[in-house]
């Protein structure tokens, strides 16, 4: 990590998680039940778009949201075999600002690897660079109806684009 990304990224765990307007209402459901699988140490506390922080002052909100992850869009890539999960990455990206995080989930050991290596690789090139700033893993009952339902193995991410200028 260089010096300039130190000083724009300075966040800790647990984060504090604004979901955007621009996020779709069934996006946004499906993002608050997959956050709520990672434990208290990672997520402090999620808003949602219609949330207001009525109680703060201004200058106290722009505080709280200096100090918060703002998922503007998410990638559900849970059962997509590699390398989907990362090209899905990719695309959304290009819809996310500097200062504005991607929240990925996937149900393939491999994204690991690839959205690892994609966030590593960014950093040494181009004018924005992306810090993984979660890469927690959960298990979770599948969603279907089966018999016996098994545990999943889910892969969360939460990219952030930082600007490297």
């Amino acid at each position: 990590m260089t010096a300039t990304q130190q000083t724009t990224l300075t966040l800790h765990a647990p984060y504090f998680i604004h979901l955007a307007q621009t996020l779709a209402v069934p996006l946004q459901k499906t993002a608050v039940t997959l956050l709520q699988l990672l434990p208290a140490e990672c997520i402090a506390n999620i808003h949602l778009a219609q949330v207001q922080l009525l109680d703060e002052s201004a200058t106290e909100s722009a505080a709280i949201m200096d100090e918060s992850v703002i998922i503007k869009n998410m990638v559900d890539g849970r059962g997509l075999a590699c390398p989907m999960p990362l090209l899905k990455t990719k695309v959304a990206l290009r819809d996310v600002n500097s200062g504005e995080s991607l929240y990925v989930v996937a149900t393939d050991p491999n994204s690991r690897a690839d959205i690892l290596a994609f966030c590593q690789q960014t950093q040494q090139s181009g004018t924005h660079a992306l810090t993984l700033i979660l890469n927690q893993v959960t298990s979770s009952v599948a969603d279907n109806c089966l018999d016996t339902p098994k545990p999943d193995t889910i892969f969360h991410f939460i990219i952030t684009k930082t600007d490297t200028n």
